[in-house]
């Protein structure tokens, strides 16, 4: 039986050291890197199931590594979690949009990454495309359409992540109705995907920044999670 292979980019040597000895004792496959552009030569070459990437990373920053393997066709499907130690909602924000799937704080145990790694990747596929047509979502100035993956308000592009879409799409589907975390991350993550709670936050403020004079209708509700207004 094939071992599912990591690649583990990570520049500090210790790090890199304890990482690896975790994940291999954990039956991973894993193969080192020390920067973005040696990560980079790797995947040429290479597809491992999973990336797990420091962000603060030498040369080109694990970012812009993300950005990479996420726009080419060939590594597009890899999923990728972050490891690093900024935890503002800007930085975390900034790794999530360029397609990571998950993230994770320094310092952390490592059996917490573990259960993430093994989490994201049972993650069910997305649906083929060609489904069934999903109507679109038409509240007041705002347009949600599925098939498209397109949202518009007042007739003007709203470009959002993948997430923030299915996110927007799921509220604003069921309007008035509280969702908490949880039930939204089975929704648009699939019911085995570990998440902690902050994520979905996180989602949300970029969420409603990139809605403007609309983000007030996606509202928080004290003690359960978030719903979308009934307007």
């Amino acid at each position: 039986m094939s071992r599912e292979r990591i690649l583990l980019v990570e520049d500090e040597q210790d790090i890199q050291e304890l990482l690896k000895f975790h994940l291999e004792h954990e039956g991973f496959a894993v193969t080192a890197a020390g920067t973005g552009e040696e990560a980079l030569k790797h995947l040429a070459t290479q597809n491992p199931d999973l990336i797990l990437l420091d962000l603060m990373l030498p040369g080109i920053n694990g970012t812009e590594v993300c950005r990479r393997v996420k726009s080419r066709p060939a590594t597009a499907d890899i999923p990728i979690i972050m490891l690093t130690a900024k935890d503002s909602e800007a930085d975390i924000i900034a790794g999530l949009e360029t397609g990571a799937a998950d993230y994770v704080t320094k310092p952390f145990s490592p059996r917490v990454l573990v259960a993430r790694i093994h989490a994201v990747l049972r993650r069910p596929d997305p649906e083929p495309a060609g489904s069934a047509s999903v109507p679109v979502l038409r509240i007041g100035p705002l347009t949600i359409d599925a098939d498209r993956h397109k949202v518009e308000i007042k007739g003007k592009d709203v470009t959002l992540t993948c997430t923030e879409f299915r996110i927007l799409h799921l509220l604003a589907s069921s309007p008035g109705r509280a969702f908490n975390r949880q039930q939204i991350v089975d929704q648009v993550r699939g019911e085995s995907y570990a998440v902690t709670e902050r994520i979905v936050d996180v989602q949300m403020v970029s969420l409603r920044k990139k809605l403007g004079s609309l983000g007030d209708w996606v509202e928080t509700v004290r003690g359960i999670g978030y719903r979308f207004r009934d307007v």
